[in-house]
C-alpha cells in the first residue's frame, strides 16, 4: 500500500494548523545542552545543524588560538606586576597536542630565563607564583585570567607574589616547575579548559601547595568553568582566596584540602533568615563562596 498523495487543499489546511510546541523547549531555558532540536524528515533541522558546525569551528578555534602574551604583559604592568614569558619544551601547537608531557616542562631558554631572574632578583622565595598559561583554550587565558588576578589581589593581604609567567603550549604541570624555581609557598596556575560546544571561553585555576617537578593532580585543588556564564572572575578569586587560606592552615593542598567556602555561606546564610539580621561581615582572607554554574 502506498502513501496517500496530498492534495493542495489538504497541505495548505495543514500548514494552516498551529504550530505545537516541543514538550522540552521549556527545559532550554535551563541549559546549554544541545536538546529539544527537533527534526526534519531523518535529519536535524539546518538552523541546529549549522548551530552545531558553528560551535565545532569556534572550539577548534579556541584550541589553535594564538596566547596574546603582549596585552597580558601590558596589564600586567599596570598592575605593577613583573611578569616573565616563558615557552614550554613543545616547540609549536602540533607537538604540544601530540606530546603532553612536553607540555609539562619548560624548554631549556625559558628554564635559563627563569633561574637568572630569581637570582638576579635576590629572590628568598616567595608566598604565591601566579602562571598564566594558554592550555587547550587561549580564548580563555586572554579573556579571564587577568580579570581573575584583579579581583585576587586585594585578597592576598600583602602575601609576597612572584613574577607573573606567562607561558605558552603549557600543560598545568608546568607550574610546578616554576613555582618550584621560585621559592613558591603555593602556585596558582590559570589555563584554559579544553573547549566544548558550549563553551569554547573556561578557564581553570589550579592551586599546589609547596609546587615542586612530579606533583600529582592528588596534591591540587581546581576551581573550573569561569567564564561569564559560569563562575565569574570575582566569585573564582573569592574562592581561591578561601583555599589558600585552608591551604596554610593546614599545609597542604589537594585531597587533604576540602572546599567548604559553599558550606560556611550557607551557614551564615542560615543565621541571617533565622536571626533577621545583616550577613556579617568576612573577615579578611575567608571571603564568602562563589556561586558556581553549570558545567561545561
Amino acid at each position: 500500500m502506498t502513501d496517500a498523495i496530498q492534495t493542495p487543499a489538504e497541505k495548505a489546511d495543514e500548514s494552516a494548523r498551529p504550530v505545537q510546541p516541543h514538550a522540552w523547549s521549556e527545559l532550554r531555558r535551563f541549559t546549554q545542552a544541545r536538546i529539544a532540536l527537533g527534526r526534519s524528515g531523518n535529519s536535524m533541522p539546518t538552523a541546529p545543524l549549522l548551530q552545531f558546525e558553528l560551535a565545532h569551528a569556534q572550539a577548534r578555534d579556541a584550541v589553535h588560538a594564538p596566547l596574546d602574551s603582549d596585552a597580558l604583559h601590558y596589564r600586567l604592568r599596570a598592575l605593577q606586576l613583573p611578569s616573565l614569558e616563558l615557552h614550554s619544551a613543545a616547540a609549536n601547537r602540533a607537538e604540544y597536542l601530540k606530546r603532553p608531557d612536553l607540555g609539562r616542562r619548560l624548554d631549556t631558554q625559558s628554564l635559563g630565563r627563569l633561574q637568572a631572574w630569581s637570582h638576579d632578583a635576590g629572590m628568598d622565595g616567595c608566598d604565591v607564583a601566579l602562571v598564566i598559561a594558554d592550555g587547550l583554550s587561549s580564548t580563555a587565558a586572554n579573556c579571564h585570567a587577568l580579570p581573575v588576578i584583579e579581583a585576587l589581589l586585594p585578597l592576598l593581604d600583602g602575601q609576597r607574589i612572584g613574577p607573573v609567567a606567562i607561558v605558552r603550549q603549557a600543560r598545568v604541570a608546568v607550574g610546578d616547575q616554576v613555582g618550584a624555581i621560585l621559592g613558591a609557598t603555593m602556585v596558582v596556575m590559570l589555563i584554559g579548559e579544553r573547549p566544548g560546544l558550549s563553551a569554547t571561553d573556561s578557564l581553570g585555576i589550579y592551586l599546589t601547595w609547596r609546587p615542586h617537578v612530579g606533583c600529582t593532580d592528588a596534591e591540587r585543588n581546581c576551581i573550573s568553568n569561569i567564564r561569564p556564564a559560569g563562575t565569574g572572575a570575582a566569585d573564582a578569586a573569592r574562592t581561591l582566596s578561601y583555599l589558600m587560606t585552608e591551604a596554610r592552615r593546614i599545609g597542604a593542598t589537594g585531597i587533604a584540602l576540602k572546599d567548604n567556602s559553599q558550606t560556611i555561606h550557607f551557614t551564615e546564610g542560615t543565621r541571617r533568615i533565622k536571626s533577621g539580621g545583616r550577613l556579617p561581615e568576612v573577615p579578611s582572607g575567608k571571603p564568602p563562596a562563589a556561586n558556581h554554574g553549570e558545567p561545561a
